[in-house]
């Protein structure tokens, strides 16, 4: 089982081995990415022991709690990490998308809401509406009913005006006689009786031929009556009419503000895109320029990897050759003077010191190979994945190859510190060996050829190299910085572009709405208006008729009182032509 622990060392001399190594266990790996606390447990460990007091390692134990392997924590506690924030990373994309969605769902819903309440408005208003238009129908049946009986009293007002005419006209004759009985009079002419009796008939068939008025003008009043009645039953209607035409103005009004912000809106809309497009060939241009340096740093690189293996490959040779010269020599002269125990103590140290670099090399060859094994396990089974375990196992393969990469350039430069490590001491045995009385080969010191200046040329161009991909690094990190801050920018701009873009659209839904509705609104205004003004013209009409009758009434009325008037003359008049009976008698 693998554990994360922490090292920790006992005091003790520096070369004397006393000192005790220990590892204390923080956590354990309960699966691939979950992590617990443990009890603080201490497990002794001394192939720990080259590594630094404190320094966190990963180290897999056994069932019996022994040691199987250790290695640094530094780059998997890294990976750890990365994967965690990739992890937070991709828990964060879904939290945003469930909000949005959440957020989606809550619009569609308060839409259709509203769209339901609009519809049961819509609906009542067409049923009262519909109310309406029977009560309206109601009332056009009885205009109609009292139009068809008003007909009717105007037929027998013309009638009996009809009537009093012909009287009128009978009455002028019997008045034209009668002024010519007066001449007749004045002359000394007097009526006889029979005379006087039929003129006396003729008044009072006359008389009686003067129709009366007061029936006539009763149902007039009652006509009157019912028109305004039905004037009072239409006047709510002619103002709810002009409350929907108040309220329909005021729709559009709404309307037309609603279209200016639109239009704004719509126009902000373009001028966002246009910066987002301005911005997005800026960023095309910086990378663009950030990959052109990235080329460049890449060659750059390697060249200063050729240099490195050409170093490589010159150690390679120092260290197999006789015939090279390379790195630090010993002074053979300064050891000859030296005493000969301080020589064996060199030895001895140099010995001690070249086995701690052998072990320390072993152990990361080790390592190395540990880590080509997980390297191959993972390509197998990312040749047998599934798709959605397919990229965690690649973003995994890649950390393990970067990973022993890193190992591997490491371990170059400490084999070949442990080669010359190996040379220095052999050049001090061979001379404790000689004092010692044994006989050694010397090498010849003349046919040696010195690399040390192609050495030293080959570091200044890696010096450049270095000092040139420095500086190349800190460009591409400023543009890289400008990149991902252009990039931030044109990620909020288009998630800002995408909010305008809805609510231009909810803007435009409402607008539509709200035309759609004020349409509606005018058509059943219209429709209204259509049904009441027939209604309020036959009104009208009938009540422009009634006056007409009643102003007709009045002049029959004057006609016939100026008749009576002209009766009763008359008759005063027959009674003066009548012979006195005074006369009679004589």
């Amino acid at each position: 089982m693998l554990y994360l622990a922490e090292v920790q060392k006992q005091k003790g001399g520096l070369l004397s081995g006393s000192g005790k190594t220990e590892l204390k266990l923080l956590a354990c790996q309960r699966t691939d990415q979950n992590w617990s606390t443990v009890s603080e447990e201490v497990i002794a460990a001394e192939d720990a022991s080259k590594l630094n007091d404190g320094a966190l390692v990963l180290v897999e134990l056994n069932p019996n709690r022994q040691v199987q392997r250790i290695q640094e924590a530094g780059r998997p506690l890294v990976n750890i990490l990365q994967n965690f924030s990739r992890q937070l990373e991709k828990f964060k994309l879904k939290e945003d998308e469930i909000d949005q969605w959440k957020q989606s769902l809550t619009f569609q819903a308060q839409e259709l809401n509203r769209r339901e309440m609009d519809m049961e408005v819509r609906s009542e208003q067409l049923q009262n509406m519909e109310e309406e238009l029977q009560q309206l129908e109601q009332q056009k049946q009885e205009v109609d009913t009292s139009r068809q009986e008003i007909e009717q009293l105007k037929t027998e007002v013309e009638r009996n005006r009809l009537e009093l005419e012909g009287a009128w006209e009978h009455l002028r004759g019997e008045q034209r006689r009668l002024e010519e009985r007066q001449a007749d009079f004045k002359q000394g002419t007097v009526l006889d009786e029979e005379q006087s009796r039929v003129m006396s008939e003729l008044l009072d068939r006359l008389s009686s031929r003067v129709p009366p008025t007061e029936t006539v003008r009763e149902h007039l009043h009652l006509a009157f009556e019912f028109v305004e009645k039905q004037q009072a039953t239409l006047n709510p209607h002619w103002q709810k009419l002009e409350e929907q035409k108040t309220a329909i103005a005021q729709q559009q009004e709404e309307v037309e503000r609603l279209s200016q912000t639109f239009s704004d809106r719509q126009n902000a809309l373009q001028e966002a895109q246009n910066t987002l497009v301005q911005q997005t060939a800026q960023l095309q241009i910086n990378t663009a320029d950030l990959t052109s340096k990235q080329e460049y740093a890449r060659i750059i690189k390697e060249q200063l990897r050729n240099a490195e293996e050409l170093y490589q490959q010159i150690h390679s040779i120092a260290a197999t050759s006789s015939d090279v010269v390379l790195g630090q020599q010993a002074n053979v002269e300064a050891l000859d003077k030296m005493p000969l125990e301080e020589l064996q103590k060199i030895v001895q140290d140099l010995q001690h010191k070249l086995e701690i670099d052998a072990t320390f090399v072993h152990d990361q060859e080790q390592e190395l190979e540990y880590k080509q094994e997980a390297i191959e396990e993972l390509q197998n089974k990312l040749s047998q994945a599934s798709d959605q375990d397919h990229i965690n196992l690649e973003l995994e393969l890649t950390d393990e190859k970067d990973l022993y990469q890193m190992l591997n350039s490491s371990l170059v430069g400490q084999r070949r510190n442990m080669l010359q490590h190996q040379k220095f001491l052999k050049q001090h045995q061979a001379v404790l060996l000689r004092r010692q009385g044994h006989t050694v080969v010397e090498e010849e010191e003349g046919n040696k050829v010195n690399l040390e200046p192609v050495l030293l040329q080959i570091e200044t161009q890696r010096q450049q190299y270095s000092q040139e991909i420095q500086k190349l690094e800190r460009e591409i990190d400023q543009i890289c910085s400008g990149v991902e801050l252009n990039q931030g920018m044109i990620d909020n701009q288009t998630h800002d572009l995408d909010e305008k873009r809805q609510e231009l659209k909810a803007i435009e839904e409402n607008l539509l709405s709200l035309r759609r509705t004020t349409a509606e609104c005018c058509g059943r205004v219209n429709l209204y208006q259509e049904a009441l003004q027939p209604i309020q013209d036959s009104l009208d009409g009938l009540r422009q008729k009634l006056q007409g009758i009643a102003e007709s009434l009045d002049k029959f009325q004057e006609t016939g009182d100026h008749q009576v008037q002209a009766i009763a003359q008359l008759r005063h008049t027959l009674q003066g032509l009548m012979p006195q009976p005074e006369l009679l008698a004589s």
